[in-house]
């Protein structure tokens, strides 16, 4: 007779044997649609910011993993999704050099200083970005015209600049829909900011471009759809409100929903499975915070763009929530489950 042996073991006891390759590498596919509009749009300047950010990232992590005396974690695509989306993140004119010091940072502090991927407080790509944000505040603010006729023949100055010297920033530099409404009280039409014929960081100009890789993760089921609804939502119903007590002083709904990085960081950053909360209505009051603040900052704050910010701060608070609407087990109190 043969012989049973009974397994012990702690839920989740059904999986669907998804690896974390199969999920990076579908993330990585999602983002193509908006990284390869971004070298359309930009030229190649943006496709050599994009594969300066991957390739550090990918350096980084190989490097840390080796002295860190671990095997080497680069081919389960995690740093080519920290790299890509640091990289749809930066100016299509941001020095290659100051993009390979966003990728360590965002390798070394963002994921590697907390344990590595699965134990990130915040979005690492995001950390570099904070960082960059900070030690180059110029250069991550000087931005590049799209559809320039040159875009495929010429390199921008600014892109080659030598390591730690100023770069040159010539009259091709434009800025975006956000500061020219921020600091002019311009506004752009929504059309050509859904479809991306404006200015802006190399892959946040098309959303519908990220709106579609979104719709393939969510068809897949490997993102939180209710992230980005509430996300979205928020700034949708928050921005409407204010603009219809005075259409003069704020802009429209519509003009918030698709400019700056709202688009990419509500899609792919807010819902890294990490840094975000786990249960229904964590999301749902995760997602409202963000959207909340972002229309705060972009309004109220000093800098035309908040997403950055808005999605770092409830990271930080994510276990918190957690916690804070965490189920109660059945026949227990919450003071003791």
């Amino acid at each position: 007779m043969k012989k049973q042996t009974l397994h012990i073991s702690t839920s989740p006891h059904l999986t669907q044997g998804t690896s974390v390759e199969v999920i990076m590498r579908n993330v990585v596919i999602a983002l193509m649609p908006a990284a390869l509009f971004s070298i359309y749009a930009f030229g190649w300047n943006a496709a050599l910011v994009l594969i300066t950010a991957v390739v550090s990232c990918l350096i980084t992590e190989h490097v840390l993993c080796r002295l860190a005396n671990k095997r080497s974690t680069v081919s389960d695509w995690s740093a080519i999704i920290t790299g890509l989306l640091l990289g749809l993140t930066l100016p299509p004119i941001f020095p290659l050099w100051m993009t390979f010091l966003g990728g360590v940072f965002a390798i070394g502090m963002g994921k590697f200083l907390f344990g590595g991927l699965g134990y990130n407080v915040f979005n690492p790509a995001l950390v570099g970005r904070a960082v960059l944000q900070g030690a180059f505040p110029v250069a991550i603010t000087t931005w590049f015209a799209s559809f320039s006729a040159d875009r495929f023949t010429t390199l921008h100055s600014a892109v080659l600049a030598v390591p730690f010297m100023e770069p040159v920033i010539d009259g091709t530099s434009g800025a975006t829909p956000l500061s020219a409404f921020k600091f002019d009280g311009i506004t752009t039409e929504a059309s050509d900011l859904a479809l991306g014929l404006v200015s802006g960081s190399t892959g946040e100009t098309s959303s519908v471009f990220i709106l579609l890789g979104g719709l393939y993760l969510v068809w897949r089921n490997l993102m939180n759809w209710r992230i980005p609804v509430a996300i979205l939502a928020t700034v949708f119903v928050f921005s409407g409100i204010l603009y219809w007590f005075d259409p003069v002083e704020y802009p429209s709904p519509l003009f918030m929903l698709f400019s700056g990085g709202l688009m990419l960081g509500a899609v792919f950053m807010a819902t890294d499975m990490v840094a975000s909360p786990i249960t229904s209505w964590g999301v749902m009051i995760y997602g409202i915070i963000i959207g909340a603040l972002v229309v705060i900052i972009r309004l109220w704050g000093g800098l035309p763009e908040g997403v950055m910010y808005a999605i770092l701060l409830a990271n930080a608070i994510s276990p918190h929530i957690d916690r804070l609407v965490r189920y109660r087990v059945y026949g227990t109190s919450l003071k003791t489950s």
